[in-house]
């Protein structure tokens, strides 16, 4: 029965891991999120890379191959669940949490360690949560 725990527990922490995240490397995340729709090499020297993979369009941008941001939204363009909302949100915190910040305009986050900040409205047309990284836009 210890055996099948184990197990257990190994299988949900890979699941857990299937998600990429701020700060990780491009390999990485195009292993993560697949099928790669479109890749655009931006003015500032970043790399903007749309993925496709289940239900979601993931948008990341890259600054020397590492992600600084990343868009996350439903294929057909419906609205993101809280549920959804918290699981991206819980896959960037890195260590700390995310706090709700009240605006008139949009929902907006701040990670508690200041690193990161996140805002869910239309980008595109689209409703996406977007997180990004803070202060480091120009590496």
């Amino acid at each position: 029965m210890t055996k099948f725990k184990i197990i257990l527990l190994a299988v949900f922490a890979g699941l857990g891991s299937l998600e990429a995240n701020l700060g990780e490397m491009s390999d990485r995340i195009d292993d993560k999120y697949g099928n790669l729709v479109q890749r655009h090499l931006r003015d500032d020297g970043t790399v903007s890379v749309l993925y496709h993979k289940d239900q979601y369009l993931y948008l990341v941008t890259f600054a020397n191959d590492r992600s600084i941001s990343e868009s996350y939204s439903h294929m057909n363009g419906k609205d993101l669940s809280e549920k959804e909302i918290a699981k991206f949100l819980k896959g960037n915190a890195a260590g700390g949490t995310w706090i709700p910040v009240n605006t008139s305009k949009e929902r907006r986050f701040e990670r508690s360690d200041n690193g990161a900040e996140a805002t869910y409205g239309s980008t595109t047309g689209r409703r996406a949560l977007t997180v990004q990284e803070v202060g480091r836009h120009g590496d």
